[in-house]
């Protein structure tokens, strides 16, 4: 009797082992003993200033949104990356970039020499050029008109770079005073109740903020070099450098980049 039952119990146990032995090998992935989780997707953190629109701007939910978001959104999508954005000052991009804060910097930045030898500039994405907003009826024509004025500029952008003071390149303006803005439409608001003559800005957002401003502001044509906008990197980063470019080129020449234009700018 002993015997017998030693032996219905050492049965059990062999069925339970070649059932468990089963199981491990089974092909069934659903099983949660061999399931395994992705790896994270990796992050591209993004650093933009969402005051120049139609590049970048607060949305009606509250987050950036704007051409360079959207392009940027398409580059991670094609690195199979995800995207954080991180909304701060155009003049602390640069210095975030140096710090790890950020991987890539997206902001309608203008390529120059000086900020070449800070960060790697990825190939250009957008051609603009300065335009001079001025009250409606006013008599500045052209940027050698602006003599005297006192003009409104954002600080660290291209305005700011070709009118100040400072620039020994740039004094044949002569202008009275230059008052810097952390953001274009302050130095809209400015000009539109009288406390400033004129505002240098880029293009796009000039016609952005005249069009918000209609009939009380207009912008005309500076005569002022055109300029190249493009993305930037940490010195030295070609790995990210390589893969931006090489996403930016299939965004251009699939017809995505197309597409970008005529939802926000044109």
């Amino acid at each position: 009797m002993k015997k017998r039952i030693l032996k219905s119990i050492t049965l059990l146990l062999v069925s339970s082992l070649i059932a468990v032995t089963f199981i491990g090998c089974s092909n069934d992935t659903s099983s949660p003993s061999t399931k395994v989780d992705a790896p994270p997707a990796a992050t591209l953190v993004m650093g933009t200033n969402a005051e120049f629109p139609p590049f970048e701007f607060v949305g009606d939910n509250g987050q950036p949104d704007g051409f360079d978001v959207a392009l940027v959104k398409e580059i991670a999508k094609r690195m199979d990356a995800e995207i954080k954005i991180e909304n701060m000052e155009f003049k602390s991009l640069i210095g975030s970039l140096g710090n790890g804060k950020i991987d890539l910097v997206a902001a309608g930045m203008t390529v120059t020499e000086e900020r070449k030898k800070e960060v790697d500039f990825t190939q250009a994405y957008f051609t603009a050029n300065q335009m001079i907003i001025i009250p409606t009826g006013d008599s500045i024509k052209s940027a050698s008109d602006l003599k005297d004025k006192v003009v409104g500029v954002q600080e660290g952008t291209t305005g700011d770079i070709i009118i100040s003071e400072d620039d020994v390149e740039v004094k044949e303006y002569n202008v009275k005073e230059v008052k810097r803005y952390k953001k274009g439409i302050d130095a809209v608001m400015d000009l539109v109740n009288d406390r400033i003559d004129a505002v240098v800005i880029d293009s796009n957002p000039a016609k952005e903020y005249v069009a918000s401003n209609e009939g009380k502001i207009v912008a005309i044509q500076s005569g002022m070099e055109t300029e190249e906008y493009a993305m930037a990197v940490k010195k030295g980063n070609t790995e990210l450098l390589e893969k931006v470019n090489a996403a930016l080129t299939e965004i251009k020449e699939d017809g995505t980049y197309d597409k970008l234009v005529k939802e926000y700018i044109q």
